[in-house]
């Protein structure tokens, strides 16, 4: 069975409800069509404002409960609101609204998981030698610091623990142990030392045993990879789709306390409901 056939078997296991707040898109009408004939969530509408909604607000932020309640006027914070109300459990968005809305809507309503200060983003990258792996930040993050890139890696091995099992990080850079120095070196190492992961490291003591064992650094066979930059990040999974047929499926967000999920503005139905079951399966 293959890692997505996995996904939307425990989509469909799960039973979650999930809020569109874009239902008025009709892709994302169509999608939710499709969930619901495939099993894949239960779909939520945005419904009014409740006083559930307002607390959770209030609680989450410490707000006065009549900007709460202005906050609560917009779709994307009544949805985040929704899932931290638990009147919904998941809530994908995005097909209409910037990651940047999105995540703001996140951050405030629903919050960071605890021990992580940063929301970030993975790609499920899929290979054609059946190598499946998590790579981040490709997508939100533009130059982590330490700190930042910490949160990214634990986020990221959480991820994997949810949708590919044990997760072997590697904190990647230009430099494997000690045997380089530079702003983006320090930064790396010093994310690897907060995490205990392995890093900073080269990508082919990461990936292939050999070298690992030449340079001393980790097995050499990480299956999540942390960039140090969204340069190198966004560069290297375009190139892993070109030159080497890996299908990406993302960017998911990442390290918040419940499953949310930003839609590209160009996503397909198809996109849609995919990514719905992988943050449903992230539940």
């Amino acid at each position: 069975m293959s890692i997505i056939e996995k996904i939307f078997e425990e989509a469909q296991a799960r039973s979650a409800r999930v809020v569109l707040p874009e239902l008025d898109d009709a892709r994302v009408a169509s999608a939710a069509e499709e969930m619901v004939s495939r099993g894949i969530c239960e779909p939520v509408a945005l419904g009014d404002v409740t006083e559930a909604q307002v607390v959770a607000l209030v609680a989450a932020r410490g707000l006065k409960e009549p900007l709460a309640r202005r906050m609560l006027s917009r779709p994307l914070y009544r949805a985040a609101a929704m899932v931290a109300a638990g009147e919904a459990d998941a809530m994908v968005a995005g097909a209409d609204s910037p990651t940047k809305r999105v995540i703001e809507a996140a951050s405030i309503a629903i919050g960071l998981t605890d021990g992580v200060a940063t929301p970030s983003s993975f790609f499920l990258m899929l290979f054609p030698d059946g190598r499946e792996m998590i790579w981040a930040d490709c997508a939100v993050n533009v130059t982590p610091s330490a700190e930042e890139l910490a949160d990214i890696a634990r986020a990221s091995v959480a991820s994997c623990k949810a949708l590919l099992g044990p997760a072997r990080p590697a904190l990647l850079s230009f430099s494997t142990g000690s045997s380089g120095q530079g702003d983006s070196v320090e930064r790396v190492r010093a994310a690897a030392e907060a995490t205990g992961f392995t890093g900073p490291v080269q990508a082919d003591a990461a990936l292939n045993a050999t070298v690992a064992a030449k340079k001393g650094l980790g097995q050499g066979d990480a299956n999540v990879l942390i960039f140090p930059d969204l340069d190198s990040g966004n560069i290297g999974y375009k190139l892993a789709q070109e030159l080497a047929g890996a299908q990406a499926l993302g960017p998911f967000l990442q390290g918040f306390r419940k499953p949310v999920c930003d839609l590209s503005r160009g996503a397909t139905v198809e996109d849609i409901v995919a990514a719905t079951a992988v943050s449903v399966a992230m539940g």
